[in-house]
C-alpha cells in the first residue's frame, strides 16, 4: 500500500463561476479531505492561483491533478512535497486587552514567538503570527493559557515553490513556441 504523505497542490485558472465547486467534487469524488484551501490572484493578470494541502497517497495526489487540469478554466495544475515549497499561514488572535494589561506575560508570549499586535482597543487586543500551522497552534495554546482567546482563526496555506522561475510562466512560454512552430510548418 502507498504512504500517505501531505501535498500541496497548485492550480492556475481564469477566474470563472463555479471552477471551485468543479474543483472540490474531484476530491469529494475520491474521498480526499481537502486539508487547507486558498485561491487568490496570481503574479499574472488575469490568473488565479489554488493551493490546495490534502493528506494522500502520491498516486491519487496524481489522478486528482490530472483531473484538475481537465477543467476548461484550468491552465496547469502541479503537486509538491514539503520540501518543494515554501509555505506560511497567517493567524489572528483576539484577547482581552485587561487580561494583557494586568500581566506583562501575553507581551512576552508575542514577543518570544514573533507575533505582533495590530490593534488595540479598550476591550480586545488583536494579535497576528505568521508561520507553519504548529507554530500558530503553539501560539494559541500558550495565549489561552494566560488570558482566555476570545477569537481565533487561520488562514489557509499560502506557497511558493523552490523554483526560480514561475512554473506557469515556463508554461505559457512552452507552448506559445510549440504554436509558433505548428504556425511556421
Amino acid at each position: 500500500m502507498s504512504k500517505i504523505e501531505q501535498y500541496t497542490i497548485i492550480a492556475f485558472s481564469e477566474n470563472a463561476v463555479g471552477l471551485l465547486n468543479r474543483i472540490t467534487i474531484i476530491f469529494t469524488r475520491r474521498h480526499v479531505n481537502i486539508e487547507s484551501l486558498t485561491v487568490s490572484e496570481s503574479s499574472l493578470h488575469g490568473i488565479h492561483k489554488f493551493t490546495i494541502v490534502v493528506n494522500t497517497t502520491r498516486d491519487m495526489v496524481q489522478k486528482i491533478t490530472k483531473q484538475i487540469e481537465k477543467q476548461v478554466e484550468v491552465l496547469k495544475a502541479y503537486f509538491f512535497t514539503k520540501d518543494e515549497i515554501i509555505f506560511q499561514e497567517i493567524a489572528l488572535y483576539k484577547v482581552s486587552t485587561d487580561a494583557l494589561l494586568k500581566s506583562n506575560m501575553i507581551e512576552t508570549i508575542v514577543r518570544e514567538s514573533n507575533a505582533r499586535i495590530i490593534e488595540i482597543t479598550p476591550e480586545y487586543t488583536v494579535i497576528e503570527k505568521t508561520g507553519h500551522e504548529f507554530e500558530t497552534s503553539k501560539l494559541f495554546v500558550e495565549l489561552n493559557k494566560h488570558g482566555k482567546v476570545k477569537q481565533f482563526t487561520r488562514s489557509g496555506r499560502i506557497a511558493v515553490t523552490r523554483s526560480n522561475a514561475e512554473l506557469l510562466t515556463e508554461f505559457l512560454n512552452a507552448r506559445e513556441q510549440e504554436q509558433l512552430q505548428l504556425a511556421q510548418n
